[in-house]
């Protein structure tokens, strides 16, 4: 049996290396963001379908990240279309991902997983934290986003303090030893669960 184990997290939260600490422990990891940047790439699964529905968001074979984010501003019935053809490929994507898998831990990263209803199809979640002002740090001192798009971010995703509330663990990642040592106990904690099921 493939426990699986869904990672999630706000934005600046430390969730990619949080992921990375499982995946050196043996575990299998599956991000989503990959998943959707490989669909969006020359052959990927939702270049056709966005093509078709959004002719000026495809260049050179390749969905544009920027041009789908200027018709999502012009239009935020967009992006409800946009969800309904990149979901069920990035579902498919993560379905085969499972059942290729020969680890005893696959590790689901994905951003939006409360927002999307996926904790139902998981065995546990993880969910990163850090204190907010930390989180708006890390993000700002990335230098990719202003301020007011940060809050922006924040403000559409679930808050913080409601996903942790519904996660089986959460990992704080105030210090790299911290959240490893945190990561080393869940991973013990669900192989002793596998162990003796």
């Amino acid at each position: 049996m493939t426990f699986k184990l869904g990672l999630t997290g706000s934005i600046g939260m430390g969730k990619s290396t949080t992921a990375q600490m499982f995946a050196e422990l043996g575990c299998a990891l599956w991000d989503a963001d990959a998943a959707v940047h490989r669909m969006y790439a020359s052959g990927g699964a939702a270049v056709a379908q966005i093509q078709a529905a959004f002719p000026s968001a495809v260049q050179d074979n390749t969905v544009s990240r920027d041009a789908l984010k200027q018709l999502i501003q012009q239009d935020p019935a967009v992006l409800k279309k946009l969800e309904a053809i990149v979901h069920p490929l990035v579902a498919k994507d993560r379905a085969d991902f499972i059942k290729s898998t020969t680890s005893d831990i696959v590790v689901l990263d994905i951003p939006l997983l409360f927002e999307l209803g996926s904790e139902k199809t998981m065995d546990a979640v993880v969910c990163v934290s850090i204190p907010a002002e930390i989180q708006q740090n890390r993000v700002l001192e990335r230098g990719t986003m202003t301020a007011q798009q940060f809050e922006t971010i924040r403000e559409n995703q679930m808050s913080n303090d409601d996903k942790c509330a519904r996660s089986d663990y959460v990992v704080i990642t105030d210090t790299v030893a911290h959240a490893k040592q945190q990561v080393q106990q869940i991973v013990s904690q669900i192989r002793g669960q596998l162990a003796h099921a």
